[in-house]
């Protein structure tokens, strides 16, 4: 995933200069970050969020003297091996220590981790332990990536801060989960994959700390075509169908930090093919199918996680085509919801007409705010991804062609007035967009 990164090569300084050098630069993205207290002020540094990440070439420099560092360090620590005087690797950079050590390494993009990571050991164990990432949250410092599959066992990550594509190691499954039903999420550190094997629904679980694919925890009611969101580092699933086709009303939470799954209250309605999100510090869950295949439903419920109960919401996603309640055969047919939240506001791709909808809080209703990019093409909504990143929407889709096609992944951030939408990246592709996620770390 991370095969993009690099090191600039140049002239290693003297010790002395490099030394100097470091340490210039050490205080420099301290002061960048308006954190001039030590570590063991952390909780109090988090009550700030950071202005910015440091642009390109000052991550470099960075990167560099990290580079000159280890190996000025890797060479006194072969000399006092050979001496016989214990080298403690706890100081990470020797010159400044610790604590400073992690400071600046925060400020660093976690694109550039990979190759921290291949530096020592002492740091391969800070990155892979997940503290940084745990830090970071504590600071307001996240980077949010887009995970999208266009093949079915081929996941790629999007740096849209830096506009790199990157490929993540091939899952490994048999043909059955192949052919399943899918559904991803991201949350915390991790990027969830669900499908079935044979008889069994499963989880593959990837983990952006290793760089590689496990099997995860799997779900206390398993389940397929559900809506689901994360916050952080937990994450809700609710509804979808079991492995005998049944229409499911139950939900479960899920933390990254522990790894499990607990159940919670079933939500009024049973239903599948439906889209969740958070906002407002509360879990949504909007449209969808209901009990016989037909019964398409426009209200939406609405968990809070404090009261632990669920409250329904009539007429959160009427369909504009038809009337409220009314019946459709090919309800089943068509993709869930495209919904995100940015800012605490809710927007959906209304897929059908093109076009960009804004949900009013107040009055319950959608508003029509603009267009979608002209190739956001889809199959009833399917092939066509719609979600939040950071404080950006991003639609991520584009046309098929007999000699192949393209998808384009474009964003705008909600302002007032129609959206304007900035192509990020293009990419040739022959499939559309099976699955996709944002994770912010």
């Amino acid at each position: 995933m991370l095969e993009g990164s690099y090191l600039v090569s140049r002239d290693l300084p003297c010790a002395c200069e490099q030394e100097n050098k470091w340490i210039y630069y050490a205080f420099h993205v301290i002061e960048h970050s308006k954190g001039k207290r030590p570590l063991e002020d952390v909780a109090d540094i988090g009550l700030r969020k950071s202005s910015k990440l440091l642009d390109a070439l000052e991550e470099e420099e960075t990167m560099q003297c990290l580079h000159d560092l280890s190996l000025s360090q890797e060479e006194q620590s072969d000399k006092q091996h050979d001496s016989g005087i214990h080298s403690d690797s706890s100081f990470l950079i020797h010159q400044i220590g610790r604590d400073l050590s992690i400071n600046c390494l925060l400020h660093c993009s976690r694109s550039d981790y990979g190759s921290i990571s291949s530096l020592n050991k002492s740091f391969r164990s800070l990155i892979q332990s997940g503290e940084l990432y745990r830090l970071r949250r504590q600071m307001g410092i996240i980077e949010h990536w887009v995970y999208f599959s266009c093949n079915l066992l081929e996941w790629e990550a999007f740096d849209p801060i830096r506009r790199r594509w990157m490929h993540l190691p091939t899952m490994t499954s048999n043909e059955c989960f192949m052919c399943s039903d899918k559904e991803s999420l991201a949350v915390g550190t991790e990027l969830l994959v669900f499908g079935k094997e044979i008889e069994y629904h499963v989880i593959y679980k990837y983990s952006i700390l290793t760089n590689s694919w496990s099997s995860g925890m799997k779900t206390n009611t398993p389940r397929c075509l559900f809506g689901s969101a994360s916050l952080g580092e937990i994450a809700i699933v609710a509804g979808g169908c079991d492995s005998r086709g049944n229409i499911l009303s139950s939900a479960e939470l899920y933390n990254s930090e522990t790894g499990t799954w607990e159940t919670l209250p079933s939500m009024n309605k049973p239903r599948k093919l439906c889209s969740g999100v958070f906002m407002d510090g509360k879990f949504y869950v909007i449209g969808g199918v209901g009990v016989g295949n037909s019964s398409v439903l426009t209200c939406g419920e609405v968990y809070d996680l404090k009261a632990r109960s669920w409250i329904e919401v009539p007429d959160m996603y009427p369909a504009r085509n038809r009337g409220a309640g009314a019946n459709d055969a090919l309800a089943a047919a068509k993709a869930p919801p495209l919904l995100a939240v940015v800012k605490n506001e809710l927007y959906a791709a209304y897929y059908a007409e093109n076009e960009l909808w804004k949900y009013d809080k107040e009055r319950n209703l959608w508003i029509t705010i603009g267009r979608l990019p002209e190739h956001a093409t889809s199959m009833n909504g399917w092939g066509l991804a719609f979600r939040a990143c950071g404080d950006q929407l991003i639609v991520i889709g584009g046309p098929r062609a007999l000699n192949g096609g393209f998808i384009e992944i474009n964003s705008w951030e909600p302002t007032e007035g129609a959206p304007n939408w900035n192509l990020l990246g293009r990419k040739h592709s022959g499939n559309f967009v099976y699955n996709c996620a944002v994770m912010g770390c």
